[in-house]
């Protein structure tokens, strides 16, 4: 008779899986803190405008975002990306955050989620 034990998960791996699920928990409410944020221009906001390509949140709580404006000569250049980094800076648990801007690829309308296009009439 084979009276070998099995576990799902060694203490390592839940550990992981902790940590993981610790991240995945924080980047929603980055995301969500994002979501606050609006070009004041534009009745959407940010992020389901398209202006963020990446959220990245490691398992030490640092915020890596990448995000665009709808144009290099946008009026508030100057002033979203830090309205941004100072919003995410709030989150309960984030320790630091590091925003890139970046212009490539350029911002287009299909950028935009379902919700967004419908609120602005491209759909």
């Amino acid at each position: 008779m084979d009276e070998t034990v099995q576990t799902s998960e060694t203490e390592g791996d839940q550990q992981t899986s902790e940590a993981s699920s610790s991240s995945e928990a924080l980047k929603s409410d980055v995301i969500a803190a994002i979501r606050e944020c609006y070009d004041p221009e534009i009745p959407v906001n940010i992020y389901d405008l398209g202006l963020i390509y990446d959220v990245q949140v490691s398992e030490i709580s640092k915020v890596d975002l990448v995000m665009t404006l709808t144009s290099p000569h946008c009026p508030v250049a100057e002033i979203l990306p830090a309205q941004v980094k100072s919003r995410v800076e709030l989150v309960d648990g984030v320790n630091e955050v590091d925003l890139e801007l970046t212009w490539d690829p350029p911002w287009s309308p299909e950028n935009m989620s379902e919700a967004a296009k419908l609120e602005l009439g491209f759909m």
